[in-house]
């Protein structure tokens, strides 16, 4: 599996980057996880505007989702088109509220909506398991396996033993660490970098990227310290356009 970052800003684009979305490619099939807003110019830059073979969106807050709608107008309109509906697997509610979004009536003829449930299932050649997170909406981490390699994603959350699961031995950590140790937080949102250090190393996870980071908000080196603090292993706040090995 070959890991993308074509965006990685926590809640808003940052100055650097373009909110969530995570491109992952395996015999050469490309999964996208989460679209969030300004990240269809990170799509077109490292991999391709009509590059993507099926699109899994974490949950519907706007920071991950956002850039499926604009996506609408390429699968619809482009002048090589219209485009073969595109399977989206996401929470209950994703047509309606992209839709609502739009402003149109459907979406038929670009999306194929299926809702996630916690379990394990196939998108291409990706064995994916998928499970409810600790967020305040519906909301899946993701664990995804191909050719004997392990790749969890944490989407948003706060701690919780369903992403310990999900991460455990995993060989590259994607996990969000949006909020700043040694302050209050408010509570079941989201990881600290110490949080998140210390559920790759309660999980045994060989890697550790961070991301969701808000740049305006808080501090990418107090994050790295919180989180190395926790975890001895190999780590690193990720950036747009990294590509990683997994």
């Amino acid at each position: 599996m070959r890991l993308t970052i074509l965006g990685c800003a926590g809640s808003f684009p940052g100055p650097e980057s373009p909110c969530s979305a995570y491109l992952v490619e395996a015999d050469g099939f490309r999964l996208l996880l989460d679209f969030g807003s300004g990240s269809l110019s990170s799509l077109q830059r490292y991999a391709g505007l009509h590059s993507l073979d099926a699109i899994l969106l974490t949950h519907l807050h706007c920071d991950h989702i956002l850039d499926a709608v604009s996506y609408v107008v390429v699968r619809r309109y482009s002048p090589d088109g219209p485009y073969p509906v595109l399977p989206v697997y996401a929470p209950s509610g994703a047509p309606d509220r992209l839709m609502a979004a739009y402003g149109d009536g459907t979406m038929d003829d670009v999306y194929q909506f299926y809702g996630l449930q916690p379990g394990t299932f196939p998108i291409g050649p990706l064995t994916v398991t998928v499970d409810r997170v600790n967020h305040p909406v519906e909301t899946y981490g993701v664990r995804l396996e191909h050719d004997g390699r392990v790749l969890c994603y944490s989407a948003d959350t706060a701690p919780c033993d369903a992403l310990l699961r999900l991460a455990q031995d995993a060989d590259v950590f994607l996990c969000e660490a949006s909020y700043l140790d040694g302050v209050e937080n408010p509570p079941d949102l989201h990881l600290t970098g110490r949080e998140a250090g210390e559920a790759a190393t309660k999980a045994g996870v060989r890697r550790l990227l961070l991301t969701h980071l808000v740049a305006a908000w808080g501090s990418e080196a107090h994050t790295v310290e919180s989180a190395a603090s926790a975890y001895a292993g190999p780590l690193e706040v990720v950036r747009a356009g990294a590509s990683y090995e997994v």
